[in-house]
């Protein structure tokens, strides 16, 4: 299972207390945050060794920074993992207008405290144009037999930016 797919599940949460400011476009913003995920993955053995995974995980993810990204968000991922080359997710993190953002994942083998980098890729509305990095740490919660996942997104910390045609 891929841990990666976990940050990529992303909570809903209620509009920001704050107004909203747009950040100058092509300034960065630091955000933060935490999350869950669950779902489901598919795994094939390939021989003692090595094993290789599909998965699917939806989730909450509460980010908290400089005004505009810090939100709750609904999330989905999808992604793959192999034992021995690490894995790589999508995910797309929904915010409560429905403005999206878009994002891919990659670190190595899955596990309680694994690292994972990812880059944010573009998004709708609002987050239409922005761009980042950011990187997270996954903890199991249940790892069960039957293919289902439970987990935590903690040590969430990125950048993000505008090039000027979105208002975050």
């Amino acid at each position: 299972p891929l841990a990666l797919l976990a940050l990529s599940t992303v909570a809903c949460g209620g509009p920001s207390k704050e107004p909203e400011v747009a950040p100058p476009p092509g300034g960065w913003h630091a955000f933060e945050g935490s999350g869950t995920a669950t779902g489901r993955f598919q795994t094939l053995h390939l021989g003692p060794d090595r094993k290789v995974s599909i998965m699917n995980l939806d989730g909450s993810l509460v980010l908290v920074g400089e005004r505009g990204l810090g939100q709750g968000f609904r999330s989905e991922v999808l992604g793959y993992a192999d034992s021995l080359k690490g894995g790589t997710a999508w995910s797309v993190w929904t915010d409560s207008r429905g403005d999206q953002v878009f994002g891919e994942f990659r670190g190595g083998q899955i596990g309680t405290r694994s690292r994972f980098t990812g880059i944010l890729l573009g998004g709708t509305g609002r987050f239409a144009g922005i761009t980042g990095e950011y990187e997270f740490e996954w903890q199991y919660v249940v790892d069960a037999e039957d293919g289902s996942i439970q987990g935590r997104i903690t040590g969430l910390k990125g950048r993000y930016r505008t090039d000027g045609s979105s208002r975050p």
